[in-house]
C-alpha cells in the first residue's frame, strides 16, 4: 500500500483529471490524500522516512518555474518521492523539475494504474538512491569536520603540556572513551574550552588595565617616575583596545554582548576624563571613571564564564583578579601619599582580599608543579610588595611599591596563562 499525497495545481476552469487518471488514483494499492495546496501538503506530517509519496498533477501545457517553487522546500534531504504527472513538457522543464526535487514524470494523457504504479515505484528508487548518496556526504562531512576538531585539539593539548602527537592523539581517545562521547565531540570541546579560558582571562585584563590606568594617574599626581607613567598609559590603552576588538569578535550570548557595550562605554569614559595635567580634581574623575571599567569589565568576565559552562574556567577569573588588586592596592598606596589621610583609601580592605584569593589560589586543587612553583613566586612578591607599602614614605620608596605592584602583575599575568592553557582546565 502506497500512501499518496496529491496535489492538483490547476487554476479554476482548467479541464479536470481523466477517467483514466482518476481510476489509477482510486486503485487497491493506493492509499489516497487529497490536498489543496503544495503548502497544505508541505505541512503534512510524515509517518516516516520513504512511508509517503506525493505525486503533483495538472493537465495544463506545461509547468513554469512559478509553479516547481514549492517543490524545492519539499525536496529537503530529500523529505518524501516527488512525482509529477504533466501534458507533454519540453527540455528546459526536465532541468527545471530534477533542480526542484522531482524523481519522476510521466504523460497525464496516457498513465493508467499500471503506469502510475511504474511511475511511483521509479520515483521512491531514485529517492532511495538519492537519500543514500546524501546521507553518505553528511557522514564524509561530519568526519572532516571531525577530523579539523581533532586536529586543533591536538595542537592545543601539545602547547599545552608539551606533549606529542601521539600522546595528544591518545589522550582525546581515552577522554572519548571514558565520557561515552564521540571523538569530535570531546575535541571540539576542548578547542571550545580554550576558546572561553582566553576570552575570560582577556575579560579580566580590561579590570586589571581598568586599575592601572587609576594607579598611572595616581603616580602623576604623587610625581612618582612621571615619564614611565606616560608610556605605561599609552601601552595600556593599546591593550585595552586590543582586548575589546578581539572580545567583539566572538559570537557572545545576548548577555555577555550587551556587557560588553557596557565595558566600550566605559572605557571611552575613562578615555576622556583623562587630562593632560592630573590635578586632584582629574585625579578624582578618572578614578571614578576607573572604577566604572572595573564593575563593567567584571560584570563581562563574570557573564563570559557562566555562559561557558565549564566550573574549571573559575580559576582563570580568580587569578585575573589577583592582577587588578595588584594595581588597586598600587593606587591606594601612592593616593594615600599624595592625598590628605581623611581621602586615603582603605589599603587595609583590598589587602585582605588579595590575600584570602592567594590562599584560594594555593589550596585550588588544579595546579602542576609550574603552576605551584609559580604561586610560590607570588607569594614572595606579595611579600614584598607588603614591605614596600610600608616604606612608602622613605626616600624612592614610592618608586619601589610601583616596580614591585608591576611584579605582582606580571607573575599574575603569566600564571593566568598557564591556567588559561593547564591541560586540567581545557580537558575539564
Amino acid at each position: 500500500m502506497i500512501r499518496l499525497h496529491v496535489v492538483l495545481l490547476d487554476p479554476p476552469g482548467a479541464p479536470a483529471l481523466s477517467e483514466a487518471v482518476r481510476g489509477a488514483l482510486q486503485g487497491p494499492e493506493i492509499d489516497l490524500v487529497v490536498h489543496a495546496s503544495l503548502a497544505a501538503a508541505a505541512a503534512h506530517e510524515l509517518a516516516g522516512p520513504g512511508a509517503e509519496q506525493l505525486l503533483v498533477c495538472t493537465t495544463t501545457a506545461s509547468i513554469d518555474a512559478n509553479a516547481l517553487a514549492p517543490l524545492a522546500m519539499l525536496s529537503g534531504l530529500p523529505r518524501w518521492p516527488v512525482s509529477v504527472l504533466s501534458r507533454p513538457l519540453d527540455a528546459s522543464t526536465h532541468a527545471d523539475l530534477v533542480n526542484a526535487g522531482v524523481h519522476a514524470w510521466g504523460d497525464i494523457d496516457s498513465v493508467d494504474a499500471i503506469g502510475l504504479l511504474a511511475l511511483l515505484a521509479r520515483a521512491n528508487a531514485r529517492w532511495q538512491r538519492e537519500s543514500a548518496l546524501k546521507s553518505e556526504l553528511v557522514q564524509l562531512q561530519k568526519q572532516m569536520d571531525e577530523r579539523k576538531w581533532v586536529d586543533k585539539a591536538k595542537g592545543l593539548l601539545m602547547m599545552a603540556r608539551g606533549m606529542g602527537e601521539d600522546e595528544a592523539f591518545a589522550l582525546l581517545r581515552r577522554t572519548s572513551m571514558h565520557a561515552n562521547l564521540r571523538l569530535g565531540e570531546v575535541s571540539r570541546s576542548v578547542v571550545d574550552a580554550a576558546q572561553w579560558a582566553e576570552a575570560i582571562n582577556r575579560a579580566g585584563q580590561l579590570r586589571m588595565q581598568a586599575q592601572r590606568l587609576g594607579r598611572l594617574a595616581a603616580q602623576t599626581l604623587a610625581g612618582v617616575d612621571v615619564p614611565r607613567s606616560r608610556t605605561q598609559r599609552k601601552q595600556s590603552s593599546e591593550r585595552v583596545q586590543a582586548n575589546l576588538g578581539y572580545l567583539a569578535g566572538l559570537d557572545l550570548d545576548e548577555a555577555a554582548a550587551a556587557e560588553l557595550d557596557r565595558t566600550k562605554a566605559a572605557w571611552q569614559s575613562l578615555s576622556d576624563a583623562w587630562t593632560p595635567r592630573v590635578t586632584r580634581e582629574a585625579m578624582t574623575a578618572i578614578d571614578a571613571a576607573a572604577e566604572v571599567l572595573l564593575a563593567s569589565a567584571e560584570a563581562l568576565t563574570l557573564s563570559l564564564e557562566s555562559a561557558s559552562g565549564r566550573r574549571a574556567l573559575k580559576i582563570i577569573n580568580l587569578c585575573g583578579r589577583q592582577r587588578m588588586l595588584s594595581e588597586r592596592l598600587a593606587k591606594e598606596a601612592l593616593l594615600a601619599l599624595a592625598l590628605p589621610a581623611s581621602s586615603a583609601p582603605a589599603l587595609a580592605s583590598t589587602a585582605d582580599e588579595f590575600e584570602k584569593a592567594l590562599l584560594e589560589l594555593e589550596r585550588a586543587p588544579l595546579t602542576s608543579p609550574e603552576i605551584r612553583e609559580a604561586l610560590a613566586g607570588a607569594r614572595d612578591e606579595w611579600l614584598r610588595f607588603a614591605r614596600g607599602v610600608q616604606g612608602i614614605r622613605q626616600p624612592r620608596g614610592s618608586v619601589a611599591v610601583v616596580r614591585s605592584a608591576e611584579a605582582l602583575v606580571d607573575t599574575f599575568d603569566q600564571l593566568a596563562a598557564q591556567y588559561e592553557h593547564s591541560l586540567q582546565v581545557i580537558m575539564s
